[in-house]
């Protein structure tokens, strides 16, 4: 993998108290996930590191294009985690796919044969699904991006099994619905129905005690476990109160995740399909579950945040504020659980003029939102109206992820312009394609961008954002027309942080206004073209081949 001279110069500002000169000290910047850089994959999708792996329960059926098991692994992540990559994109919390164990079989929704590559078809939440590596495998990639300073977020789906098939029965009718599939005119037929055809429902709405499906049964029983998983469920119900009602049983096979392996959040699928009620009881287990890890791994604690969740509610777009319109019934799902939600609005604005997207996102965060967060993306699993799906603005796309307030995803390949237009692919199978390492070894060019280019522009503006809480939870404010030059200003207790940020500057010898935002002989670092600039009479003087200036301590 190719190094920048960059990245490691930039890592000798990363100690914990650094000084500068005529300075004072600066403290570490602190971890929140208001301003948080995620990057998003599919498990299957991103890196190989185990090929021993890729082949389990006789899923070799010939496939529609791009939905069959590609070989992607725990342990491709984990080599990746420990070569630096996420590191050096300024990455610190990764979101992958779901890791349950899926449906064996495979299903044909009328685009061709399809396996559970995605991780969306659950058939057993109590174990890890092998293509995917072993719960050592697992443990071991935590661990590893633990001690990179990297979060790690569990895609949790409680809505939803996987379909039948003929090797996957039904969890039986006191567990799920088969049907009337979803037609959205209302809150009923948005909630109480199934997604799709041959994807049962959760009765996630019931407090019916029921027992556990005869297929999990027989599973476990032939697995030599039954005894164990009945044992730890009448001791979670005991503790808990809780009715033996279907999504208590999901709830309490997600957390112990968290309480083994201390995962530090959930992404919730499908969070508006389900009654939102239930994401408050969910994070209520989430947050037991996370304090006893902390407790009993004091040595392994990243700081103090609370457990995280951020929901995909589809469609929810940050204009809504607090509240989503569900079918004719507005639901504040912050209130039921939710730190964050995901902002389906960012593509829409894309096109619009970088002030105005700034300017409305600081408003908003600032004042409705004010104490809760939104996570951007431009590009997604099954978002089929990417921003850029041609990949012709992948520059203002990486400016648009990182500097638009609010946290920022980054979907696996942005950063390297990974292919999303798949001859043959149908629906969102061709946002899956595999992670193109070649094109960043070789240094492939798309539309006129070379990949290291942009690879390195992407690394620039996340270590930029990592390091400074203000670019994404900062109260924006304007300096300058053109240059379009704008600041940002972070305080929370003692901790202060201020950046200041130019686009479209002049390439060569530039003058940059730091209005008043830092003190006359003040040092700052420009983290694009990596040199040290001196506040004289509120400016700075950058002489860079680059028209964006980076501006912080």
């Amino acid at each position: 993998m190719l190094k920048y001279t960059f990245i490691a110069l930039i890592a000798l500002f990363t100690i914990s108290c650094s000084q500068t000169k005529e300075n004072k000290e600066i403290p570490e910047a602190p971890f929140i996930w208001e301003n948080a850089n995620v990057y998003f994959m599919l498990t299957d999708r991103f890196n190989n590191g185990d090929s021993s792996n890729d082949v389990n329960f006789e899923r070799t059926k010939e496939t529609g294009v791009l939905r069959g098991f590609m070989g992607g692994d725990f342990k491709g992540i984990t080599q990746k985690i420990e070569e630096h990559y996420f590191n050096d994109l300024g990455v610190n919390a990764l979101w992958f796919s779901p890791i349950a164990e899926q449906i064996h079989g495979s299903v044909d929704e009328g685009t061709g044969s399809t396996y559970g590559f995605h991780g969306y078809w659950a058939k057993d939440w109590t174990r890890i699904d092998p293509n995917w590596g072993t719960e050592e495998d697992f443990a071991a990639l935590v661990e590893a991006a633990h001690k990179k300073g990297i979060r790690v977020v569990m895609d949790v789906v409680i809505n939803h099994t996987g379909p039948i098939t003929d090797k996957d029965p039904s969890y039986g009718t006191d567990w799920v619905r088969t049907g009337p599939a979803c037609t959205y005119e209302d809150y009923n037929t948005t909630v109480n129905c199934t997604l799709v055809e041959n994807l049962p429902d959760v009765l996630t709405g019931s407090n019916a005690d029921v027992d556990l499906p005869e297929t999990l049964l027989e599973k476990w029983e032939k697995e030599g476990r039954l005894q164990e998983e009945m044992d730890e469920l009448n001791a979670f119900f005991a503790h808990t109160g809780h009715p033996r009602a279907p999504r208590f049983y999901i709830m309490k096979w997600l957390t112990d995740f968290v309480r083994k392996y201390g995962i530090d959040g959930y992404r919730i699928d499908t969070a508006k399909h389900t009654e939102e009620g239930i994401w408050a009881e969910l994070r209520a287990l989430a947050d037991e579950a996370f304090a006893e890890w902390k407790a009993a791994n004091p040595d392994k604690v990243l700081d103090d945040n609370a457990f995280y969740t951020v929901g995909e509610v589809y469609n929810y777009g940050i204009s809504s504020g607090r509240e989503f319109d569900n079918g004719g019934v507005m639901v504040d799902y912050y209130a039921n659980g939710m730190d964050a939600l995901i902002n389906f609005e960012l593509k829409s604005d894309g096109d619009k003029d970088y002030e105005f997207i700034f300017d409305k996102y600081s408003t908003l965060l600032q004042n409705e939102l004010k104490g809760k967060s939104i996570l951007n993306y431009l590009t997604s699993h099954d978002d089929g109206s990417p921003y850029d799906e041609s990949r012709e603005k992948s520059f203002r796309t990486a400016n648009l992820l990182f500097l638009t307030p609010g946290a920022s995803q980054i979907y696996y390949g942005d950063e390297s312009n990974r292919n999303l237009i798949v001859e043959d692919a149908v629906g969102d199978a061709t946002l899956r394609t595999f992670m193109n390492w070649e094109d960043i070894e070789n240094n492939t060019e798309v539309n006129g961008i070379k990949t290291q280019d942009l690879m390195l522009h992407y690394q620039k503006l996340g270590q930029f954002k990592s390091m400074n809480p203000a670019v994404g939870a900062g109260i924006h404010n304007k300096i300058s027309e053109a240059p379009y030059v704008f600041s940002r200003d972070y305080v929370k207790g003692n901790y202060s942080n201020k950046v200041i940020v130019a686009l479209d500057a002049e390439k060569g010898p530039k003058t940059i206004s730091v209005d008043d935002v830092f003190s006359e002989n003040t040092i700052l670092f420009d983290y694009y073209s990596n040199q040290e600039v001196k506040v004289t009479d509120g400016q700075v003087e950058i002489d860079s081949p680059y028209t964006m200036v980076l501006l912080s301590l």
